[in-house]
């Protein structure tokens, strides 16, 4: 939808005139010009135009843009004969036509014309002069032009070639002159209650939305100085009640020429004053717009609000006589198509029918044992929205629900109606709403007088409930349907998230994100070690993060929630209380009254937001995993706000999943804490010094998680001058295999510490491998001890029993098996070893692989024994480290996949002597 509003004098009429009109055919209503005659003679003073897309929401926001335009010219009186009418058009071109609607406002000295347009000119009406049928009034469409000449003071249809308007004038009212509306005489007793002083707050806004002025009376009803506040966006201190059924926020209101209505503006204290107001829109010689504020607080309205229409129930019949219906007498035709909406206009038109203050309407849980306030008028209806009551009798519940009740003075039976607790209502008329029977909600009336109302408005009320009951249900259960398939899909979409994950710090994220914004402003997650363990502040999130730091340092401050295994939501008091206290006191050392500086703290905004961002309802809902209190979870809203019973039961499903997904990933986390622990027990803690050799080794374990597998090496000293080097490779890999990996390592420790020689070594190392019975598995093993000499040289005696062969690099290139192959281990009792004598000269490099390495595989190819000799040599001159890395380096590129099996290299190499 695109929109344009042009308030002021005569601005130039883009329309086609006369000459470039193409008219085919006209119809003109009764008393009506001609159709290209328009009423020109009348001073246009200003004009708001909009195109709606061809769909059918179009013509509800038609309906709304029309609504707010001539609300915001003042002309209240023709508001539902012009939203009735627009209705009607819009419909027949986005809908029946299928084209886009233009709809243009054109204010004038007599009256208000409203064109609509669409892009479909073949459709025919009939001649003038000809027999007119519009057809079937109680047919689906067709009903438009009829309507125009019905509630029309003039009206026509207007052809071009590329587009049809049907246009309508509605007159304004004759009122007296001078006197725009008035009042009775009224008895002193009967006045409207204000304090001993009536401060009104002028507040002016720029074009930008900040505030420019800010007078006394502001200063002294909301705490700031004028130098505070000047400069900042009204929105920062504006609590707005985002009324249901409207879709007008405070910024569009702010660009309305006119706009009167309830708020609340959130004072130095932290706290929010309700406040009555009314915005004019002007602009100054340099024609650049502001809107002028008055604001007073809400029980004294009556200094600012404008008196009621005459109520709609009293035209009940039309003017030929016929009886309307009444549900559409009561709410207007056409009706809101949505529950919200519907609600809204039956408490708007509930306090009109009896020229009431204020009225609300609650609906009824299932179980019929609470009720949820959904609409308010002339109440902080941000303070007032969602909130919960029992239906039962007594202190501080609606007694009253299930039958009608006439209450003449609220002061007499305090807490009778717990809504209205604090907004100076003083008399007050309830009915329920039943459907077969059954209380599906509460409407009520009331006034800021006492004595008010009588048993006849009492009844006139149950009548309109009876008439809008069955609609308010219907509407309701579809809401619900909607609620319902929503909440599927999130909890289908949570559950997908959170077994995605077995990170615990993730899965308390994902718990965090996935309630802000769409459950709660705000969340905080409280974890639980063990039973011993105070629950601990693991998360905090806010939907705006720059009140994040504020909110954990709040939380941080105040003692956890209880740690209560009960299922369901319970409030929670203590961030607000915590939150308004800081606010206070905070405010009051900005004063001076708190015994610290007298100048404003720094930290007066941060202390203030956050007050508003943890001052509505806040719940905790136990996060509950096999039969233990594992955490809390903490939703909240922002200053006066309350959460609907739906989200709160959607809330509760969900920390029922966010519990067991936290469990799994703390029990994943300690297994594998445990798990990575033993198998960092069964690798070298260190690798030795040795005096006159290069040592270098890589280590790779096949499969997520594992540090150690199959493959295993070692290099210790047994003795002064002497080292002992092992690797091997267990048949298999994972811990199975990881369990003969220690066994192994321990074993050849123990006994080459104990003087025995290589094949003595690994003949014990045998017998104790058979020894595990069902458990013992093969193993390939090169075993070695090394000699540094003082030539520069190193002897080693190596013992290959069945492992891939070491590998000599010499200086020139040459690449040579070390090491003869012998039996592997843990296959036969009886085994003949034997060792071998290798010197290593000066440059000479000593390369040991497991079998990942030579076994390496592309498909059919495999890296094997003759490609590794080849890669071995090219690292002539290299160090031992290097040697290892270009290694490694092929046998990664040797295949794209990654490796399936355990690696380990050993490299060795003798630099010889350092010349000085």
């Amino acid at each position: 939808m695109t929109t344009g509003l042009h308030p002021g004098g005569p601005p130039q009429d883009p329309r086609p005139t006369e000459n470039q009109l193409l008219p085919r055919q006209g119809q003109v209503g009764h008393g009506a010009l001609p159709a290209d005659d328009r009423t020109r003679s009348s001073v246009i003073t200003a004009r708001a135009a909009a195109s709606f897309d061809p769909v059918g929401r179009s013509v509800a926001t038609a309906r709304s843009f029309v609504r707010d335009t001539l609300q915001g010219w003042g002309f209240a009186d023709i508001v539902d004969d012009a939203v009735v009418l627009t209705s009607e058009l819009v419909t027949n071109a986005v809908v029946h036509a299928g084209t886009s609607a233009d709809v243009l406002c054109l204010r004038s000295d007599d009256g208000v014309r409203i064109e609509v347009a669409d892009h479909y000119p073949e459709r025919e009406i009939p001649l003038q002069g000809s027999a007119i049928n519009m057809g079937n009034p109680d047919r689906e469409g067709g009903r438009g032009l009829q309507l125009c000449a019905a509630l029309a003071g003039r009206w026509g249809v207007e052809y071009t070639p590329t587009r049809k308007q049907v246009w309508f004038q509605l007159d304004l009212p004759e009122r007296a002159v001078g006197t725009r509306t008035a009042g009775p005489s009224l008895p002193s007793h009967l006045l409207p209650l204000a304090d001993g002083r009536v401060r009104v707050a002028v507040v002016q806004i720029d074009r930008a939305g900040a505030i420019n002025a800010w007078n006394e009376d502001a200063e002294e009803l909301f705490g700031y100085a004028a130098e505070q506040v000047v400069g900042k966006p009204l929105t920062d201190l504006a609590a707005w009640p985002h009324t249901p059924g409207t879709s007008t926020g405070i910024v569009e209101a702010l660009k309305l020429s006119r706009w009167e209505g309830s708020y609340g503006l959130r004072g130095a204290n932290g706290r929010v004053t309700p406040v009555y107001a009314s915005h004019l829109r002007v602009r100054d010689t340099g024609g650049e717009p502001s809107t002028v504020c008055l604001l007073v607080r809400d029980h004294e309205r009556a200094v600012l609000q404008t008196p009621l229409r005459v109520s709609a129930t009293d035209t009940t019949t039309s003017s030929e006589g016929h009886a309307s219906d009444p549900f559409e007498v009561f709410i207007g035709s056409p009706a809101p198509d949505d529950l919200d909406g519907l609600l809204q206009r039956t408490v708007e038109r509930a306090r009109d029918m009896l020229d009431g203050d204020s009225a609300f309407l609650l609906l009824a849980t299932d179980d019929e044992t609470e009720l949820e306030v959904r609409a308010s008028t002339g109440l902080p209806s941000a303070r007032q929205r969602f909130a919960r009551v029992p239906v039962e009798a007594g202190t501080g519940r609606y007694g009253s629900a299930r039958m009608p009740a006439v209450h003449e003075d609220l002061t007499a039976v305090p807490g009778a109606v717990p809504l209205l607790s604090g907004t100076g209502m003083r008399s007050v008329v309830t009915v329920p709403l039943k459907v077969e029977g059954r209380l599906t909600g509460s409407l009520g009336v009331a006034a800021e007088s006492p004595a008010r109302y009588s048993n006849e408005e009492a009844l006139r009320l149950q009548f309109a409930a009876d008439r809008i009951a069955l609609a308010v249900e219907s509407a309701r259960l579809g809401e619900l349907e909607r609620l319902r398939r929503g909440s599927l899909s999130f909890l289908v979409e949570a559950s997908d998230l959170l077994a995605g994950t077995l990170d615990r710090d993730q899965t308390l994220a994902l718990m965090a994100q996935m309630t802000v914004p769409t459950l709660a402003t705000w969340c905080a997650v409280y974890t639980i070690a063990d039973q011993a363990s105070d629950p601990y502040l693991s998360y905090v999130l806010h939907e705006d993060e720059e009140r994040i730091d504020g909110l954990k340092a709040l939380l941080s401050k105040i003692d956890p929630p209880d740690p209560v295994p009960t299922p369901g939501a319970r409030v929670w008091a203590a961030p607000s209380e915590a939150a308004h206290t800081a606010a206070l006191r905070t405010s009051m050392r900005s004063l001076g009254l708190g015994g610290g500086p007298s100048s404003v703290s720094s930290g007066i905004g941060t202390t203030l937001a956050t007050a508003g961002a943890v001052g509505g309802e806040t719940v905790v809902l136990p996060l509950v995993a096999r039969n233990r209190v594992i955490g809390m979870l903490t939703l909240g809203k922002p200053t006066d706000e309350h959460f609907r019973q739906e989200i709160l039961e959607l809330a509760e499903d969900l920390s029922r999943r966010a519990a067991l997904a936290l469990d799994n990933a703390r029990l994943y986390s300690e297994r594998t804490a445990i798990s990575q622990s033993l198998q960092r027990s069964l690798l070298p803690p260190e690798l030795p010094h040795i005096e006159g050799v290069e040592v270098e080794v890589i280590y790779r374990a096949a499969g997520e998680g594992n540090e150690v597998g199959g493959d295993f090496y070692d290099l210790f000293p047994i003795r002064d001058g002497a080292y002992g080097f092992a690797i091997g490779d267990v048949c298999g890999t994972g811990p199975e295999a990881a369990a003969v990996t220690g066994l192994a390592r321990h074993a050849l420790r123990l006994l080459a510490r104990e003087g025995y020689g290589g094949p003595a070594v690994l003949d014990r190392l045998n017998s104790a491998i058979l020894d595990e019975g069902a458990r013992s598995r093969f193993l390939t093993l090169l075993y070695g001890e090394l000699w540094p000499q003082e030539d520069g040289s190193a002897l080693l005696k190596v013992v290959c029993a069945g492992h891939p062969l070491p590998l000599r690099l010499r200086p020139d290139g040459t690449v040579e098996p070390a090491a003869e192959p012998q039996p592997l281990l843990g296959v036969m009792d009886d085994l003949e070893l034997y060792e071998q004598e290798v010197t290593l000269d000066p440059g000479d490099v000593l390369l040991c692989v497991t079998d990942g390495v030579t076994e390496r595989r592309e498909g059919t190819r495999m890296l094997g024994d003759d490609g590794l000799a080849d890669v071995l040599t090219t690292c002539t001159g290299l160090t031992a480290g290097a040697v290892a890395a270009r290694i490694m380096r092929a046998v990664e590129r040797f295949a794209s996949d990654a490796p399936s099996d355990d690696m380990a290299i050993l490299a060795m190499r003798v630099p010889g002597l350092q010349k000085d």
